[in-house]
């Protein structure tokens, strides 16, 4: 069953730098203006039916917009579900608030794990308690970057977050619109992490889903922080599949499926919301 879901990048800012980060430096910076915001929320409280709304960044919590104006109104004037991606270093504070903001909405914390940026045991115990702070019938699960010739640190944070009882999903790198071709010495340990042909709700591996029935376009798109729409990620990055804007009036959805024509598909949100056919489960 497809589950109706935008991925939202709400702000390019990010207080991170990683040396694997895919977005480009200059997509990395700016924020919605004050009109701007309420212009979005114009558009999620016009957007008919149930959406997930999976904000992004850059950071999320790093544009003061987003626990100020955007969560509460998204919460107060759509239907809409609530999920966001986030690097974890918001203070204990903000994220306290954002579970008491999204409680009874809230779909997935996806938390990602820089291990260039982070402390472990820290970045473990805060996880844990905002686990304990969001709502119980939300999914939380914690990202980490298989990262080559640094994969001895990954397997003891899989340990780490594996024994505070959360969620681990690796996530092969991607590099140049494809993914990393680890070595051999690196080989055994992406096995280990990702296992034996892993469905997407337990490892990112970025796979090609070419000639198979996509909805993307149609129950799920891709927002940028300037209100640009595109039906998918990789469609975004080759310039195809553009939506129109959602600022200015121009932004409509298709109203059928086509077969994908990509080699790579990014991000397993499609598939675990039931967007390819065939693929992945709509409760990822």
């Amino acid at each position: 069953m497809r589950r109706a879901t935008v991925e939202w990048q709400v702000c390019g800012l990010c207080n991170y730098d990683c040396s694997y980060c895919v977005q480009s430096p200059k997509n990395r910076v700016g924020h919605p203006s004050e009109s701007e915001v309420s212009r979005f929320l114009d558009f999620f409280e016009r957007l008919p039916g149930a959406w997930e709304v999976k904000m992004t960044g850059g950071e999320p919590f790093a544009f003061g917009g987003f626990l100020e104006r955007i969560v509460p109104g998204l919460v107060a004037r759509t239907p809409h579900t609530v999920s966001v991606l986030t690097n974890l270093s918001a203070p204990r504070a903000q994220l306290e608030r954002f579970a008491a903001l999204t409680r009874g909405r809230l779909g997935i914390v996806s938390a990602s794990l820089h291990l260039e940026h982070v402390e472990l045991d820290a970045f473990v115990a805060k996880a844990r308690a905002l686990r304990a702070a969001i709502d119980p019938a939300a999914s939380m699960v914690i990202n980490a970057v298989l990262v080559p010739g640094r994969l001895d640190r990954v397997e003891a944070a899989r340990a780490a977050v594996e024994a505070a009882g959360l969620r681990f999903f690796p996530q092969v790198m991607k590099l140049g619109g494809g993914v990393v071709d680890y070595d051999d010495a690196d080989r055994p340990a992406v096995d280990r992490l990702i296992g034996i042909s892993p469905s997407p709700r337990r490892a990112n591996v970025a796979p090609g889903y070419r000639g198979r029935l996509c909805w993307t376009g149609v129950d799920y798109f891709v927002l940028t922080q300037r209100g640009d729409a595109w039906r998918c990620r990789t469609a975004r990055r080759f310039d195809e599949g553009f939506l129109g804007n959602v600022l200015d009036g121009t932004f409509a959805l298709g109203d059928a499926p086509e077969p994908c024509t990509y080699d790579i598909c990014p991000c397993t949100v499609p598939a675990n919301r039931g967007m390819i056919e065939g693929v992945g489960e709509a409760t990822a």
